[in-house]
């Protein structure tokens, strides 16, 4: 495979026949390799260009004015993250990003309260980039409804009823997204972004500015680049639809490397999350299918919670020790 499937989201818009096409590659490019780009997403061009001026205005503020909302002030793991500040199977990326979530009050810790429940809160907003917060939302609010589109014709290429995942994300869901910036490294060997990893939830949807390379993915060993197409979605199914699906679709391995020095990468990925408390519904695949689904892959170094919460917090204390330590020590035992 020299580069990943494109699939046309405006197909689901047209005749029956257009829309049977895209559940039928939908469901072949997340078997096969768990990504692919995603264009036809009715994301306006404006709000594009806008979501990556203001991602770089941003990342141009002092770093005091950064470091003001660090997200070791969070114990909610929002706000910002300073270059090598984060961490994939304990080796340290190289990036700067800030973390955006749905915006909640926090809730209170108490007997019976589990852990994960400290992912809810509100976010770190830079008091000089108010424009931030307007760009952040309407870019989750659309985003939401891009993924819910998918999830729905997901379930349908399954052989479910589209609505099979509503009820997870009924109340209080969990989006977030990152704005991240890789900055250029001077090295002989390919310098690690963020190392390779699978994403916790349920999918994922890219942007990165145009003509910025550095994202590859795994298939059979080898690694595929994935340049950005210009203005499509890069999108992945998390582990959450693998154990859905029991295999049948494909969380994958990805990794950024680093650009080369003099230059930086901007992306924005954002994902769909359901409730924290949410168990994601089993899938029970018609034979054809289920004669495909190899089983959720298990690693003892990684293991998979079925309960939402669960699996974003276990990824959460391992990527940033640092908030752990400032802000739940009571945790670090258990990470």
């Amino acid at each position: 495979m020299a580069s990943l499937p494109v699939i046309d989201l405006s197909l689901l818009d047209g005749s029956p026949d257009d829309q049977r096409r895209f559940r039928d590659e939908l469901r072949a490019a997340t078997h096969d390799v768990g990504f692919f780009y995603l264009v036809g997403h009715g994301v306006p061009d404006d709000l594009w260009a806008r979501m990556f001026d203001t991602a770089r205005d941003f990342f141009a503020l002092p770093e005091e004015q950064k470091l003001a909302i660090e997200n070791v002030n969070s114990p909610h793991f929002r706000g910002y993250t300073r270059t090598g500040g984060e961490r994939t199977l304990g080796k340290v990326d190289w990036r700067e990003q800030i973390d955006i979530g749905a915006e909640r009050p926090a809730v209170p810790a108490g007997e019976g309260v589990e852990d994960f429940w400290i992912l809810d809160g509100p976010n770190l907003w830079p008091e000089q980039l108010p424009q931030l917060r307007v760009d952040a939302e309407e870019w989750m609010a659309l985003l939401t409804d891009v993924s819910t589109r998918l999830l729905r014709a997901w379930a349908e290429s399954l052989g479910a009823s589209p609505d099979v995942f509503d009820e997870a994300f009924a109340a209080n869901p969990s989006p977030n997204m990152k704005i991240v910036r890789y900055p250029g490294i001077n090295a002989e060997e390919p310098a690690q972004g963020v190392g390779a990893h699978k994403d916790l939830g349920v999918l994922t949807l890219l942007a990165v500015e145009q003509g910025k390379a550095g994202l590859q993915v795994e298939k059979d060993g080898d690694w595929i680049d994935a340049p950005p197409i210009d203005k499509a979605f890069v999108v992945n199914i998390g582990e959450l639809l693998e154990i859905a699906t029991d295999g049948y679709l494909k969380a994958t391995n990805h990794r950024v490397i680093s650009p080369k020095a003099g230059t930086e990468r901007i992306s924005i990925p954002y994902f769909h999350g359901p409730a924290l408390d949410a168990v994601i519904p089993t899938i029970e695949l018609p034979a054809e299918l289920a004669a495909e689904a190899p089983g959720v892959e298990r690693d003892p170094n990684n293991p998979l919670h079925p309960v939402f919460g669960r699996n974003w917090l276990k990824s959460r204390l391992r990527a940033h020790p640092n908030v752990v330590e400032a802000q739940h020590p009571h945790l670090l035992v258990k990470n």
